[in-house]
């Protein structure tokens, strides 16, 4: 009898401790991690001006309508203040503040406010499109309350989470859920690893910070899927990526990216089998940058990338996150898989962002033209134009970079002055230009009526007597 008592007594016990283990793992209230990691989370508003051209009319002409073009001649442009919300959170009791590059880009006015309450200017400090991560520094000498960055390597599928943020202007707003996957990738950048959560995110959430039940940030969230709002599919960049980035931005105010020089594609099972490899893995090089230093290190178009630095390259997409942390400069060792067998390649790392490689995102220096027979050169206006003089977002032309001495248009317009249309019709290039000024040449007018912006953005008519 004693023995069967026993016998329950411990099956008993170990069905209790079951249990307490369990609701350990679920937490009964987040209220005291809430109340603790609040005054570290801030809300972000920005403002920006745009201009639009106003309509005086109480209708509108269809697309396409011949009296379209006529009537909104006389809009005149408008400016109003846009804004924007976000969410961040602090990072050093100086007021450092973390957000999404997306969050402050472009904005001349950045407000943030504390816990909900006080709210403070803040300026830039450096910012990474490609990772879309930005850090402010708000204009205070003020302390405040950080948070501590935790390991997101550590981070697993099924643990529990809360985001904190300012979804649609609601500022202080709690949700939780799980991490739902890792290592995601939505095509939104070149570094993509993010983590899913199906804690609640929208519109305003972004560039707050994703929590574990420690309290640490494991994310800055940064996207949702769907435009209606959150369907509880949500992503965050990792902390690990994100802190490299971080705390290059504070110390040189950009980033500063480990570069290869290769072009990489996924390894098959078919590319696989051929190079009788164990199993598709690692990173298939497509081609190699000249004097790039995997070019100088002896890489190979065709070779696999096994490791890099002793970190496994499972997937080809890791390869690139893992070569843009590390250290500018650094040599490493990169095991190569190349005629059915393993070598090492010691590489001395270049940077991304001196590279020909991000040269070649950049934008292209604009292209200028003559117009002989106006004796001006010009180029074509741009959407960088349009911004920077806060020109109504339609507006075209060309912009005259170079007036010689014997131009007919000397002393009525100057450098930088836009030509938006000659004998009324719109003007988008310097061919455009050219043809109309050769049909005025051949009548006995001889003389041309142009629509300009001046250089100091007003709208004028001119007519003037060609030579």
């Amino acid at each position: 009898m004693k023995k069967i008592k026993f016998i329950f007594l411990t099956i008993l016990l170990t069905f209790n401790f079951s249990i307490q283990s369990n609701s350990d793992s679920i937490p009964g209230s987040f209220a005291d991690l809430a109340e603790r990691l609040m005054p570290s989370v801030v809300d972000i508003s920005t403002t920006q001006t745009v201009v639009t051209n106003s309509n005086p009319f109480p209708f509108e002409f269809p697309p396409g309508s011949p009296f379209e073009d006529m009537f909104k001649e006389f809009g005149t442009p408008q400016e109003r203040k846009s804004s924007a919300l976000g969410s961040g959170f602090i990072i050093s009791d100086k007021g450092v503040v973390v957000t999404n590059n997306h969050v402050i880009q472009d904005a001349e006015d950045i407000i943030v406010r504390v816990n909900g309450g006080k709210e403070y200017k803040a300026k830039v400090v450096g910012a990474d499109p490609l990772s879309d991560i930005a850090v402010l520094q708000l204009e205070t000498k003020e302390k405040f309350t950080p948070v501590q960055f935790g390991n997101s390597d550590k981070a697993r599928v099924g643990d529990w989470v809360i985001a904190i943020g300012n979804p649609y202007g609601q500022g202080g707003t709690v949700t939780s859920g799980i991490i739902s996957a890792r290592n995601r990738s939505i095509g939104l950048s070149r570094y993509e690893d993010y983590i899913q959560t199906d804690a609640s995110i929208n519109s305003g959430n972004s560039g707050g910070p994703l929590f574990d039940m420690n309290g640490h940030v494991i994310g800055i969230n940064t996207a949702i899927l769907g435009r209606s709002g959150s369907i509880g599919i949500g992503f965050s960049i990792p902390s690990n990526s994100a802190k490299v980035v971080i705390d290059q931005l504070l110390e040189f105010g950009e980033t500063k990216r480990g570069w290869l020089g290769v072009r990489i594609q996924d390894v098959t099972k078919e590319i696989a089998d051929v190079e009788e490899l164990d199993e598709p893995r690692g990173a298939l090089v497509a081609s190699v940058a000249a004097n790039s230093p995997s070019d100088k290190a002896g890489v190979k178009a065709g070779d696999i990338i096994l490791e890099f630095n002793g970190e496994k390259i499972q997937e080809m997409k890791e390869l690139p996150i893992i070569v843009a942390r590390t250290e500018v400069g650094k040599k490493v060792d990169v095991k190569i898989w190349r005629n059915k067998k393993e070598i090492i390649k010691k590489i001395i790392l270049g940077r991304l962002e001196t590279s020909e490689d991000f040269k070649i995102t950049e934008k292209p220096s604009p292209v200028e033209s003559k117009v002989e027979s106006l004796k001006i050169t010009v180029r074509k206006l741009n959407n960088e134009d349009i911004k920077k003089r806060k020109l109504p977002n339609q507006t075209n032309g060309v912009v005259i970079t170079k007036l010689e001495n014997d131009s007919p248009l000397l002393g009525s317009i100057k450098v930088n002055s836009i030509i938006m249309e000659a004998q009324k019709k719109k003007i988008n290039s310097a061919n455009d230009l050219n043809k109309i000024v050769k049909k005025v040449l051949n009548t006995n007018q001889k003389t041309i009526l142009l629509v300009i912006y001046s250089s100091e953005n007003q709208r004028r008519y001119i007519g003037v007597k060609l030579k």
